[in-house]
């Protein structure tokens, strides 16, 4: 695959995680982006190329960054990493309370890994 192949499949990528992440469906998205299902099908298949006023529209649907979903940058995306990322920025959208049992439903899911 050469670089832009590869470019267009890492925003494909990150398409599909954060729409995944927003606990939205394509056919949602394509309703606020008044395109049809399968377009937004497409743009996570990377079979279809991204517009920069859809780009910038996806990315407000989100809540991530522009450049985020475009992979700008020197970091080449890493699904694990990316996740890690999305979770975070939906934890800071919590209210605090609602932070701390999160907090603690993590500490707990780690002990219980520790003894196992």
């Amino acid at each position: 695959m050469n670089a832009p192949d590869e470019r267009k499949a890492d925003i494909a990528t990150r398409l599909a995680l954060a729409r995944k992440q927003a606990g939205l469906t394509q056919g949602q998205v394509a309703e606020m982006m008044n395109l049809s299902r399968p377009s937004i099908s497409e743009m996570e298949a990377g079979r279809r190329n991204v517009t920069a006023p859809e780009l910038a529209k996806l990315a407000e649907i989100y809540g991530v960054s522009v450049g985020w979903l475009s992979c700008a940058g020197a970091e080449k995306p890493d699904a694990s990493r990316d996740r890690v990322q999305l979770a975070a920025r939906q934890l800071g959208k919590l209210k605090p309370g609602d932070f701390d049992k999160v907090i603690n439903l993590l500490e707990a899911l780690r002990d219980e890994g520790e003894k196992k």
